[in-house]
């Protein structure tokens, strides 16, 4: 048997995440069914992460195990062949039996993109955020900066989580400026829902004024969700890449 991987872009606009679900289509599902009309066989796809609905991929990385022969160029045609223009196979590997998209990654790396302008952009209107207000760079990066390193990042998620574990580790945050872009980019060694969205709508109102730099370190020990910022549409995230 055979472990392969998978490394995926797409286009999150028309699925519901990347998860398989009961009244919706997703990313997971689509893939599976190309997958299985190719290897003809009934086999369970596994992804690195799962992103939501609306959110997008250029290195998402999925494995699953077959019994087929077929040579990874060849797979990497025929599924490209089964799926619709949104979801691309970029690389096909084989990989040593262990290998798991989800429990073999190291970390995960997520790309969030903000129009900083009034004036909204029609070409691009699916993969970025317009936030037309005035924003202050430079106290942006400085409350980025208390986020990176192990904290527990509930202020950060949803308050309909379970009491999980909402320990993370951030090895890095970026903000980055090009033009009237301003792209947040994000490396830790897992996220909760909606984490990185809520640190981009907290970090925005930080930028515009409406809160206090410092607001980031009493998050991080309250716990509060209620303090912190907006969650940031999800069409402005990308999974940028998947670390091994």
């Amino acid at each position: 048997m055979r472990n392969v991987r998978l490394t995926i872009e797409y286009e999150g606009t028309n699925y519901a995440g990347w998860q398989w679900q009961k009244n919706a289509i997703s990313v997971q599902e689509t893939l599976t069914h190309a997958v299985r009309a190719v290897i003809r066989e009934e086999v369970e796809i596994h992804g690195a992460g799962r992103t939501d609905a609306g959110v997008h991929a250029l290195g998402q990385v999925a494995n699953f195990k077959t019994y087929s022969a077929i040579p990874a160029k060849q797979l990497l045609r025929a599924i490209n062949f089964h799926l619709p223009q949104d979801i691309t196979i970029k690389d096909v590997a084989d990989m040593e039996e262990s290998f798991h998209a989800r429990y073999s990654a190291t970390s995960k790396v997520y790309r969030y993109t903000v129009l900083n302008d009034w004036l909204r952009t029609s070409l691009n209107r699916n993969f970025c955020y317009v936030y037309g207000f005035p924003l202050d760079l430079s106290k942006m990066m400085t409350a980025a900066q208390y986020l990176i390193g192990t904290h527990d990042f509930t202020s950060f998620t949803t308050k309909a989580l379970d009491n999980k574990d909402r320990i993370r580790t951030i090895k890095n945050l970026e903000i980055q400026k090009e033009g009237k872009y301003i792209y947040f980019v994000v490396e830790a060694n897992g996220f909760l829902y909606k984490m990185v969205r809520t640190i981009v709508g907290t970090l925005l109102e930080i930028g515009r004024g409406k809160m206090d730099v410092y607001l980031i370190r009493k998050l991080l020990e309250t716990g509060n969700r209620d303090d912190a910022g907006p969650t940031a549409p999800a069409k402005g995230l990308c999974m940028k890449e998947v670390k091994y």
